[in-house]
């Protein structure tokens, strides 16, 4: 399936081999990230499994749920079933069941009542089960395996944990106690069922796009995404701009051609700027900005590059001679984005005039 989103993305297909100028990897991650935000499938289909680990722990009154814990059994507090081995088992819940771990490594539990939790094995107060946190104090703990009900005294007063060690404490463990009580600090069981919270959401609850985005796991590459994904230009002008700033389409001799350069000089002889020629095309695009050119103008300035680049695939691809190549590239280019300029902008309706005739001469 992926070798036909492959196919499709860059033109090839069975009959006819096209090279991919970008690595799939790159291309299945976030637009912000300096991909196109396509999905790795086997990576979709873990998030999509994924969800109904999540949704066995929270539907507890669902018929499915109760088919699969009556097969197959439960674990622990009846959050989980427990693993089917061997032959038992529908092959689509043996391959849902594998992605228990990751799933359950980025829950956490919100305490109700506090009867569904185990004090010291659940992740409900900190990033960690207590007994990973405080290793010590739970070797040192007279009941290990007690829910956070049953360690919660409501007898005294506005109720207090009623923790029992094996032990007085040394000296030397005072400030490792006062470390873990200050983390139960804040949490006491009431009068609601005990749930659970997906840690990675915004809203605490699993959704797949999130968990996706979990498991790719990719870095922030300070890529312009920014400054390729403009509003109000074609998707093709943009995905070239992406290709140019990944290095596979555009060098930096072929953006500072003399004819080429004449595209930039009358762009930024239009603002008055004088800039400095970065070394590729993602620092063009990086160091853009248009704050200067007005609010109303930025979206028409964001613009700019991406059709020069556009442009250069012309002119790179054309058989016509340089000063021919140069009056169709200048003009062509330029033009449109003077006129939309100017219908932005009725101050420089003079100022384009000029330009746009200007570009008789090229």
């Amino acid at each position: 399936m992926e070798k036909v989103q492959r196919d499709f993305l860059w033109g090839g297909g069975n009959m006819e081999r096209k090279v991919h100028l970008v690595k799939w990897e790159v291309v299945c991650t976030d637009k912000d990230k300096g991909g196109l935000g396509f999905r790795k499938l086997a990576l979709l289909n873990k998030a999509l499994l994924g969800k109904w680990i999540w949704r066995y722990a929270c539907d507890k009154n669902n018929l499915w749920r109760q088919v699969i814990k009556v097969k197959y059994g439960q674990e622990g507090l009846d959050w989980r079933p427990k693993k089917a081995n061997g032959a038992v088992g529908v092959g689509v819940w043996k391959e849902i069941w594998k992605e228990s771990d990751w799933c359950w490594d980025n829950m956490t539990f919100r305490v109700g009542k506090g009867n569904m939790i185990g004090f010291w094995t659940d992740v409900w107060c900190s990033e960690s089960p207590l007994s990973q946190c405080f290793p010590h104090l739970f070797g040192m703990a007279a009941h290990q395996n007690l829910t956070v009900e049953e360690m919660w005294d409501q007898n005294s007063g506005q109720g207090n944990w009623n923790l029992h060690f094996l032990r007085d404490f040394n000296d030397w463990e005072i400030e490792l106690v006062g470390e873990f009580l200050h983390i139960l600090r804040g949490f006491k069981p009431s009068l609601e069922e005990d749930s659970v919270l997906w840690r990675k959401g915004r809203s605490g609850q699993f959704r797949v796009k999130e968990a996706y985005s979990l498991l790719t796991k990719s870095d922030d590459m300070g890529f312009p995404y920014k400054s390729i994904w403009v509003a109000r230009v074609p998707t093709k002008v943009a995905f070239f701009a992406w290709e140019a700033s990944w290095g596979k389409v555009l060098t930096l001799d072929s953006l500072q051609r003399r004819v080429v350069r004449a595209l930039w000089d009358i762009v930024f002889g239009l603002v008055d700027v004088k800039w400095v020629f970065p070394g590729t095309v993602k620092e063009v695009l990086a160091s853009w900005r248009g704050s200067f050119v007005g609010k109303k103008r930025t979206k028409i300035w964001d613009a700019i590059p991406l059709w020069i680049f556009w442009t250069l695939q012309d002119y790179t691809k054309s058989p016509l001679g340089e000063t021919e190549v140069k009056f169709q590239l200048t003009r062509d280019t330029l033009e449109g984005m003077l006129r939309s300029m100017t219908y932005i902008s009725e101050q420089l309706s003079n100022t384009v005039s000029t330009l746009l005739s200007m570009l008789l001469w090229f």
